[in-house]
């Protein structure tokens, strides 16, 4: 079987533990995925599953035939492709469900884009500090300072300054499963998630 999915990231509440401790949560919706192609390479000996998540309404031509071939009716919004663990690898066309890969209490890593903030300074991209407003500075006071000395007489490489920030892969670890709804589909995760709501997130199991 394998040890990852893939997850409809929802919004954020809190839960109350069995020890009375309040725990803050983020909800994630994890409907079945189908399994659509079992691919096998010869090279590595390494097996995986491609699995359709998701659901649309159109689908193109080449989908609808993969969809055929694997007898799937709904129309997936998506592809992903994991690893098999064992030995022993489902049907072609059958469902994986949230609680045949994770238990409660597991401790996993969750990977996904972050939010996009466009074009940010150095202090909300990298947690400056401002300058002074005295002594000249009125109109410098979010500006990054020196960003270099006469020698070499050019900006280091990896230099922080201001730039693009976000809409890049991003993986928090060490998180652990609450609880799971196998009724609701859903699955509740401790802490935040990289992302915005409603994004795809991949959750994986940890050693």
């Amino acid at each position: 079987m394998i040890s990852q999915f893939f997850v409809k990231k929802g919004r954020m509440s809190s839960l109350f533990l069995d020890n009375g401790r309040r725990q803050s949560v983020t909800t994630c919706l994890c409907p079945p995925m189908t399994v659509s192609a079992i691919l096998d390479s010869a090279k590595e000996g390494v097996s995986s599953l491609q699995l359709a998540y998701g659901q649309k309404k159109r689908a193109d031509k080449a989908t609808a035939g993969r969809l055929a071939k694997a007898k799937i009716s709904q129309i997936p919004k998506g592809f992903v492709e994991f690893d098999i663990e064992t030995d022993q690898a489902p049907a072609l066309g059958s469902d994986i469900t949230i609680d045949t890969v994770f238990a409660t209490g597991d401790k996993i890593r969750a990977k996904g884009k972050s939010k996009g903030r466009g074009f940010a300074g150095v202090i909300k991209r990298h947690g400056f500090h401002r300058q002074g407003l005295t002594r000249g500075q009125s109109d410098r006071t979010r500006a990054p300072g020196s960003i270099g000395a006469q020698t070499p007489g050019k900006v280091i490489k990896g230099k922080k300054m201001p730039g693009h920030f976000g809409n890049s892969t991003f993986t928090i670890e060490n998180l652990k499963i609450i609880s799971i709804d196998s009724k609701k589909n859903t699955i509740s995760i401790a802490g935040p998630l990289p992302g915005h709501i409603n994004s795809w997130l991949t959750i994986s199991k940890m050693a």
